[in-house]
């Protein structure tokens, strides 16, 4: 079973139908919506600041989310994927965005709605990337513009994949 742990007098609030791999750690100050899944060693740690997460988001493995203390929140919108071992520290990912394998999203950031933030990416804090681009590189920089059609594609498509994959696991538990 996950580790759900209160500080400070916060406690998790987990939304319907969430899967939350047995070794995933969720602490403090955290509000996760409707059909979401937290996947194995992800960690979202609450105990500085907010983290607030929508529907049909995906944290996937090894992933962290994190806050400066009374400095930063970090806000994730609907139906976003998160890939493995992502780092996102006090910034805000609007809904329909994809965040690549192994990237970086710092304090302040904004990732706009249907954006891509490419695997391995440095989003540095304070960076705003527009709606429906790709940004990609160390620190990243604008690639180009994505039409929405296809960004709406692939981010839907790995999005219900992770809605499948969760229920798979759910089954399992019955």
């Amino acid at each position: 079973m996950a580790l759900i742990k209160s500080v400070r007098g916060f406690t998790p609030k987990i939304g319907e139908n969430c899967y939350l791999a047995d070794n995933a750690t969720i602490i403090g100050d955290v509000v996760i919506g409707k059909d979401c899944s937290i996947w194995f060693n992800a960690v979202l740690r609450g105990d500085v600041n907010a983290i607030r997460i929508g529907n049909r988001v995906n944290i996937q493995d090894g992933s962290v989310v994190h806050t400066l203390y009374q400095k930063s929140v970090v806000e994730i919108g609907n139906d976003v994927s998160v890939g493995h071992n992502v780092t996102i520290h006090g910034a805000t990912i609007k809904d329909g965005a994809l965040i690549g394998m192994g990237s970086t999203v710092l304090d302040h950031a904004v990732v706009g709605e249907g954006a891509i933030v490419a695997a391995g990416a440095l989003v540095l804090s304070n960076t705003v990337i527009e709606p429906g681009s790709l940004w990609a590189g160390v620190p990243a920089k604008f690639v180009k513009k994505i039409p929405e059609a296809q960004s709406k594609e692939l981010n839907q498509k790995i999005a219900n994949g992770y809605l499948m994959y969760a229920s798979w696991f759910k089954e399992e538990e019955k």
